[in-house]
This record gives structure tokens, sequence and C-alpha cells, in this order.
């Protein structure tokens, strides 16, 4: 069962995911500051003032039981390289989402999504018996899609016209994905965890 008062913390040989406080706030600016990081977001984080706004919300959100914003560190730059939150969050259907998540531009394009990933759902689905891990992405963030397809997530679906659009008078999909607990046992804990060692 799922906990929002308990501090945990999460860590294999390459990530360390700990629970989102403000001290982090400092370091995790310097490497979110990117237009690019906040393409595809609907919240606000690019500039001071709005990732002030950006963390303070975070904070609340655990508070209200809504979100639970967790700091993604990088164990062999010893570094934070950004933030993922756990949401939606039905310990009675055992179902759960992960988003909100991204990583500062140095740490993009390496294993550690995949790393942070593996030891996420390995928490979720052996540690916590959750049976369905939920995740959600525009369509136009292509990079986004292939990573979640990577980690053995699968499409099942749309949310059509969920976004607004820069373009006048068209809207954007939410792509829908899952993960299974069967699925994880039956191959995909194998594969993703043979995928994080090929870096190690």
């Amino acid at each position: 069962m799922f906990h929002f008062e308990k501090e945990y913390n999460l860590k294999n040989k390459t990530v360390e995911l700990t629970p989102l406080r403000e001290e982090h706030e400092s370091e995790l600016f310097h490497i979110s500051n990117s237009k690019e990081i906040w393409r595809f977001f609907t919240e606000k984080g690019f500039g001071r003032e709005n990732f002030r706004s950006y963390i303070k919300n975070a904070l609340q959100k655990r508070e209200e039981k809504v979100e639970y914003p967790l700091v993604i560190k990088d164990l062999r730059a010893n570094k934070l390289a950004g933030m993922t939150r756990l949401y939606d969050v039905s310990n009675e259907l055992k179902n759960i989402k992960i988003g909100h998540t991204w990583v500062g531009e140095k740490f993009q394009g390496t294993d550690l999504n995949k790393a942070c990933k593996y030891v996420l759902f390995e928490f979720l689905f052996d540690e916590l018996k959750f049976e369905r891990i939920g995740f959600g992405v525009s369509e136009l963030n292509v990079r986004s899609l292939k990573a979640m397809e990577s980690v053995g997530c699968k499409v099942e679906g749309k949310l059509r016209g969920f976004l607004p659009s820069e373009i006048e008078g068209k809207r954007i999909d939410i792509i829908l994905l899952s993960l299974l607990k069967n699925e994880w046992e039956a191959g995909v804990k194998r594969e993703l965890k043979g995928k994080i060692k090929a870096y190690e």
C-alpha cells in the first residue's frame, strides 16, 4: 500500500529517487532552465519565478495527497538530474501513474531514464504489489513515447484533443500507455535489467 506520508528512498547503482524538498529548488533550477525541457508540459517551469511556483505547487500536491514528487539523482555524477511524480494512486484497485518526468539536457540520451523506471517498477510491482502503472504522453513528444516503449510500456489508446496547440483551431492528443504486473514478471523486468547492465 502506498502512503503519501512515508519518505520513500529508492536506488540502484545508477540512480537514487528521494522525495522533493524545498532545498532542492536551487540545484534543480539550474538543470531545468531550458525551454526545450518544458516544451510538452502544461505546467510552466521555465524561468526562475515559474520554477519557484512549480516546486511550490509540487510540494503542495503531496500535502494534499494528490501527487508524490521525487527528485532524480544520477549517482555516477553525484548530481541531481531531474524530477518525476507518482499520482492517481488507487490502493484499492492497485493502480498508479508515473508522470511529470523531466531530466536536464546533459542527462538525456543516457541510460538514466531506464535505470529510473526500473527502480520505480521494482518498487511499485514487487514491493507494493500494484497491478498496473499508467502513463500519458503528448502525441508530439516522440522522444518520450519511444522511451516509454523501450522500457516495456504498451500503447493502449489516446485522449483526443486533450491539450491546446500553438496552432489556432488545433488540439493535441495524449497517448496513453501502461505496464502490467504480469508483463513485468513475464519478461519486462529481465529485459530492462539487461539493457541497464549493458551501460554499466
